[in-house]
Order: C-alpha cells, then sequence, then structure tokens
C-alpha cells in the first residue's frame, strides 16, 4: 500500500475543502491511502509523514505568503530536515486565496523550495490552464493556469460551502490522483528486485 498524507492549514474552512479534495483523489488511485493532517494536529503525526511516501502541503496565502500557523509546522520540521527523513518522498503542494492572483505563486514556490530542502521529489500538476482563450468558461479545471501546484481562489465573503469553486475542488481532485499515481510508480521502482 502506497501512503499518502496531505498536511494542511485553513483558516477558514476553504483550504479544508481543497485538502479534501486532494486526499479524495489520491484515495481513489487503487493501492494508495491518504490521510488528512491538519498542522494544528502535527505533532501526533511526524512519525506518519516519516511513514508516508508522498507528502502534499498546504495552506492559505495570506499577505502575499503562507499562513502563519503553516509556516510553523514548516519550522518545526528541521529536526527531520537535520535526520533528511522526508528524502526522496513524492512532495506537491496547493493554496487558495481571496483574489484570482493574491500572489499564490509565491506560495507554491515556498512549498516547492522547503521539499527541496527536505530533499524531496516535487510532483508538478500536469494540467494545462484551463481559461486561457476567448472560448474558456469560469468551470474549467485549471482555470488559473497553474502548472507549479494548485491554486484555488475563494472570495473572501463567501462561506466554506460555495468556496472554492467546483473548478478549483476538480482541480485539487484531479491533482491528488496525480500525486498520488507518481507516488505509486515511484515505490514500485524502489521495491527490491526491480530494475531501475
Amino acid at each position: 500500500m502506497t501512503r499518502l498524507a496531505v498536511v494542511y492549514h485553513s483558516g477558514y474552512g476553504h483550504t479544508a475543502k481543497l485538502a479534501q479534495a486532494v486526499a479524495d483523489g489520491a484515495q481513489g488511485v487503487a493501492g494508495v491511502a491518504s490521510q488528512l493532517i491538519p498542522v494544528a494536529d502535527i505533532d501526533k503525526h511526524w512519525g506518519d509523514l516519516e511513514q508516508s511516501d508522498a507528502i502534499v502541503f498546504g495552506a492559505p496565502t495570506y499577505m502575499g505568503s503562507l499562513s502563519a500557523p503553516f509556516k510553523a509546522f514548516m519550522d518545526a520540521s528541521s529536526k527531520v530536515w537535520m535526520e533528511q527523513k522526508w528524502k526522496n518522498k513524492i512532495a506537491a503542494g496547493f493554496t487558495n486565496s481571496g483574489s484570482a492572483s493574491g500572489d499564490k505563486l509565491n506560495s507554491l514556490i515556498q512549498l516547492a523550495v522547503f521539499a527541496a530542502q527536505q530533499s524531496m521529489i516535487w510532483v508538478s500538476t500536469g494540467m494545462m490552464p484551463g481559461s486561457n482563450t476567448t472560448r474558456s468558461k469560469p468551470d474549467e479545471v485549471n482555470r488559473i493556469g497553474s502548472y507549479l501546484g494548485v491554486m484555488a481562489q475563494s472570495f473572501v465573503d463567501a462561506a466554506p460551502d460555495i468556496a472554492p469553486p467546483p473548478a478549483d475542488i476538480e482541480t485539487a481532485r484531479l491533482f491528488g490522483a496525480r500525486v498520488a499515481e507518481a507516488a505509486v510508480q515511484w515505490v514500485r521502482g524502489r521495491q527490491p528486485g526491480r530494475a531501475n
């Protein structure tokens, strides 16, 4: 069984919806078990992360950067970094903000650099942008057009039951499946007796 963990922070519930969609997408891949881990509970789950084959990181973008609780989790992982406990695990990330841009790219770069410092293997979205022609519709997958990781938008006055929109939730679900498939391939390639 390939194990995938989704470690996330959600200030108002919007990013939690994305985390659930990522976990659901991963769980839909044969031979994969996914687990949601809110950063508020991280002290109970360091062992789970060590046992995971893939870790997907997710946080809202506040003021052009990752949220403070998620950054605290990153800082708390310094012992993991010193011992390289996540080396060669699959990594990926997602973020959400109130505006279409919201400087979310900066958050995804922070996540990718964090994964690189942990010696992890980063997986991109693998999706073409959904809304880049005059024929585009707002309900297309990857409507924000991100390659590095999933970007979603939740209007600040919208409750989590209506935001992020269905297109962003579906983007997150497909992304979870992609990361899970990459993890399965990665784990299979590391099994003893297989030619690499």
